[in-house]
Order: structure tokens, then C-alpha cells, then sequence
């Protein structure tokens, strides 16, 4: 596979300021085609003791990133679960690929045939395999040779058999192995304790809520503790599935990747635009290719993991796609790299749509409401999960006025929302009147609009965003909102160029 043609691709998007050049990385490492072993958690950011974050207990993450490559800043396209694993499993945003919403919901990709990792890898000679929920529509667009455990196991019931089905998987066979392991951890509901893990659950008085939420109260410290006490577990399923491959003999020809699918389930987190929405943890280890240890602070996207693994297999090269190889960095490299990351939102289920499209650089964060000076109703679908909205006043009546303006801003957003990412990590304090911050403001503004123009956009078109929103308000029955059979949206937001098998090259 040639990197010029990617760097093409991702050109196209503006993806990158410039690409990666193909001698930066060990020809030979590529060669070997490795086994390629998904890690994917659900429903929490990058609260793991390898990122600095207290409280945890997550030796055997912190091993793997050790041994591996740690991205400091990597993100979704989208903070939620379809539409994040739609993203990273065919190489394109939401927007373009069609899952802008939940499986469940009955939203899908515009078309089945598009291209993505398992059907890639499949044609470069890899088995298959998913355990744990995939969680796309259509489900047969991703033809997995072996699939076990698919719900979404939210009850943690026989948490011991994801290593164990695993080690099955990886002893079947000599040929080059894909597998995707998809753990409950951390959604919703917050358990405390599974099966006595962990051994010491963390209660509220141990903990303090994370620092992006901005308020504190006994409730929050309790969920808080109980989603600390998922990623502790989450650790220790993890350790089950790392020592499964080393017992299997391939530990050392194995490609490793664990990411988060999205956020956390808490204020301001999944669901949103927000940096506790779309950052995610991201841990590479690459035997024989990487340098050991590093920790990269380059803007990467969980996009860049489908041109990465092509790169990998040394397959069929998929034109169009929005990210680019991550291969350089892991060898240790400092390309030139892109100056600008991307992100969205459409809705999670029907009770939140409200789109939004997001621009950051090293410094800045824009964030667009493309139903601007509206309610946004998944303020308070999110709130609903701690406390109402008379009891979200008390509890902020004591926090700075930040925050509160915070709060305020997202329950009725504007139509711009930027943010100093160096001075207010946590997206407190919108400046997009501040007249100090106008060269950045109309800077973003011009690449986010470039961008949308680029990727085709199908939201650039107001009547779109409203035909939808339309569509959505018709699934309400006796003022609930009920799953539809289908959608037709795939007939006004579908690009005009859509990605199909007939872009893939072999």
C-alpha cells in the first residue's frame, strides 16, 4: 500500500497540513503483517492511571502504554457509541458514512456495501473475529468469521468469557488474526462491585467529581466512585485478555490497540462536543515497528486507525478515507501532522438532536450550533441521569459563576462557542464575542466551513437539518418518543459520491 495515495485522501479533507513520508517507517516491521488484537471500552475518557488520573487502579493499562505508544490527544468523530465505532470501523465521519445515531434507534449506514476494516482485512487473508457488541446497522456489512457474546451485556454477566472466547479465537489458526473485544465497561448502570471485583469498591467520600463537570454533591461523588469503579474493572478484564494472548504464543507478533468508544456518562461528557464527550484514551503497542514509551501529542482521530491497519495487512488501499496511518508516530517519527481535528454530533437516540459541528487546534476549540438559540434537549436528558433542574440550581448555586454560565450556555447554546484549551481545558468561559479572540475565531470559523464544503457536509443545507428534525418529532406518540421501523434520511443527507466497494483498490 502507498502512503500517497492516503496522504492524497486525507489532503482532500484537510485532514493534514502535510503527510507522513513512507521511508520514516521500518519497511521491514510492516512486512511481517501482524495480528491485530481492538481493544474497546465503552462510555469512558481517558481516566486511567497512564493518563495521570487519580483514584484509579489500571496497572495493566498502564503496562500496555508503557510497552506501547500513549496518544495524549486523540478523539471520536462523535461521542456516541454507534456512530464512534461506524467512524473508526470504515475510516469516515458520521455525516459520511450515515451512522449518525444509534443502531438501536434504527440509524445506519447510508449503504451496506461501504468500505471497512473487517471486509479490508478479510481480503488481505486475516480470520475475523468480534466479542462483545458491534453495534451498527447493517450488521451483515461487517462479515466477522467468528462473533461471540453480541449484546451489549450491560448487566456484566459472565464477564470471564471475553479472555476466554478470545483465547479460543487466537489458537484456531496460524493465519493473521483481526479481533475486536468490545467490553460494557464503563456504561451505564455504575456497578459497584462484579463478581468481587474490585476487591475494595471506591466510595463517594473516597473520590471528588471529575474537574470538566465543574460542580460537586454527594450524588455526583457517588457516580463518580462506581464509574471509577467500572474503569478499575475494566483493567482487570483487560489483564484476563493480555495474558490470553501471550498464552497464546503470538503476544509478540501482535498489533494491540485499546481506545475508549467515547466519554464518560457524565455531565458534559458523552453526548456532547465537548473535550469530556470526544477525548478518548488511545494506547498502540506495535511490537518490532514502535519506539516504547512514548506518550504523542499530536491531534490524532480514531479515524486514523482504518488507514493504519490497512498499512498494517499490507492489503487492498481504500481511497477517500478521513484519517491517516498513524505508523510514523508509532516508529517514533515527527512528521508534519495536521494542525486542525474535527468533530460532530447529530443526536444519540430521538430525545437529542441537535447538530453540531466542531474545529480545534493545539490552542483553540469552535464549536457550531447548527440550531442555534434553541433548547438543546439533551441538557437535560443528561441531567435527568444525576438530579432536576431545580436541584441542578442548587447544587450550582455554589460553584463559580463560570460554571454556571457553563451550564447555561448548554442548555440554550449560541450559534458559536470558542474555547482557550491552554487557559480553560475544561470549556468553561465562551469567547466567541471576545474581541481579543477574533484572529482565532474567523480563523477556525474558515476551516470549519472548509472542511463541512469538503466532506460534503449534508448539513451545509438548513433545509436538511430541519426535514430530519422533522422526521425525528414524527416518532413521538403520546409525548414519548417510540423506534421507528426505519428512516429515509439516507434518500436527502446521503453524500453525492458515496464510498462504496468500487473505491477499494487492490
Amino acid at each position: 500500500m502507498t502512503t500517497t495515495r492516503i496522504c492524497a485522501a486525507a489532503a482532500t479533507l484537510t485532514v493534514l497540513a502535510s503527510c507522513s513520508i513512507p521511508n520514516q517507517v521500518d519497511q521491514s516491521a510492516l512486512a511481517a503483517k501482524p495480528n491485530i488484537l481492538l481493544i474497546v471500552s465503552e462510555d469512558n475518557g481517558p481516566e486511567i492511571g497512564a493518563y495521570g488520573a487519580p483514584y484509579v487502579s489500571t496497572p495493566n493499562l498502564d503496562a500496555l502504554a508503557a510497552g506501547g505508544v500513549l496518544f495524549q490527544n486523540a478523539y471520536v468523530p462523535q461521542a456516541g457509541c454507534s456512530q464512534s465505532r461506524a467512524a473508526f470501523l470504515t475510516g469516515l465521519y458520521p455525516h459520511q458514512n450515515g451512522q449518525i445515531g444509534l443502531a438501536t434507534w434504527k440509524f445506519g449506514l447510508y449503504r451496506g456495501d461501504t468500505p471497512n476494516i473487517v471486509r479490508s482485512l478479510k481480503e488481505a487473508g486475516y480470520r475475523t473475529g468480534i466479542i462483545g457488541k458491534l453495534h451498527i446497522n447493517p450488521p451483515e456489512a461487517f462479515p466477522f468469521d467468528f462473533a461471540k457474546i453480541p449484546s451489549a451485556n450491560f448487566q456484566r454477566e459472565g464477564m470471564g468469557r471475553y479472555a476466554a472466547f478470545a483465547a479460543e479465537f487466537m489458537g484456531q489458526a496460524e493465519q493473521p488474526f483481526f479481533l475486536s473485544v468490545n467490553y460494557p465497561e464503563a456504561h451505564r448502570p455504575f456497578l459497584t462491585q462484579v463478581d468481587g471485583i474490585p476487591e475494595r469498591p471506591l466510595q463517594a467520600e473516597d473520590v471528588e467529581p471529575l474537574d470538566y463537570m465543574g460542580l460537586d454533591s454527594p450524588e455526583l461523588r457517588k457516580q463518580t466512585a462506581d464509574y471509577y469503579n467500572s474503569i478499575n474493572r475494566l483493567d482487570t478484564y483487560v489483564g484476563d485478555l493480555l495474558q490470553a494472548l501471550i498464552d497464546s504464543g503470538k503476544h509478540d507478533k501482535t498489533l494491540v490497540v485499546y481506545l475508549g468508544d467515547h466519554g464518560a456518562d457524565l455531565l458534559r461528557g458523552k453526548r456532547t462536543s465537548y473535550e469530556g464527550g470526544v477525548r478518548v484514551p488511545l494506547i498502540v503497542r506495535w511490537p518490532g515497528l514502535q519506539q516504547a514509551g512514548q506518550v504523542r501529542q499530536e491531534l490524532v482521530s480514531t479515524l486514523d486507525l482504518m488507514p493504519t491497519f490497512l498499512e498494517a495487512s499490507g492489503g487492498g488501499e481504500v481511497m477517500g478515507l478521513a484519517g491517516l496511518s498513524l505508523n510514523p508516530l508509532l516508529a517514533g517519527s515527527a512528521p508534519p501532522w495536521r494542525e486542525y481535528l474535527y468533530t460532530e454530533f447529530h443526536l444519540h437516540s430521538n430525545h437529542n438532536y441537535f447538530p453540531q459541528r466542531t474545529v480545534r487546534d493545539r490552542r483553540y476549540k469552535l464549536i457550531r450550533n447548527l440550531m442555534p438559540n434553541t433548547v438543546n434537549p439533551g441538557h437535560a436528558f443528561t441531567l435527568g441521569r444525576f438530579f432536576g433542574e431545580a436541584e441542578l440550581h442548587q447544587v450550582a448555586s455554589g460553584a463559580p459563576q463560570r460554571v454556571r454560565a457553563a451550564y447555561q450556555t448548554m442548555a440554550r447554546p449560541p450559534e458559536y462557542e470558542l474555547y482557550d484549551l491552554t487557559a480553560d481545558p475544561h470549556e468553561f468561559v465562551n469567547l466567541a464575542s471576545a474581541p481579543a479572540h477574533d484572529d482565532a475565531f474567523e480563523r477556525l470559523k474558515a476551516r470549519l466551513q472548509q472542511w463541512r464544503v469538503e466532506t460534503e457536509d449534508p448539513f451545509l443545507d438548513p433545509a436538511n437539518t430541519a426535514r430530519l428534525k422533522a422526521d425525528i418529532e414524527s416518532t413521538r406518540e403520546n409525548g414519548e418518543y417510540v423506534r421507528p421501523e426505519g428512516w429515509n434520511y439516507t434518500e436527502y443527507l446521503a453524500p453525492s459520491k458515496p464510498a462504496s466497494a468500487a473505491n477499494v483498490e487492490h
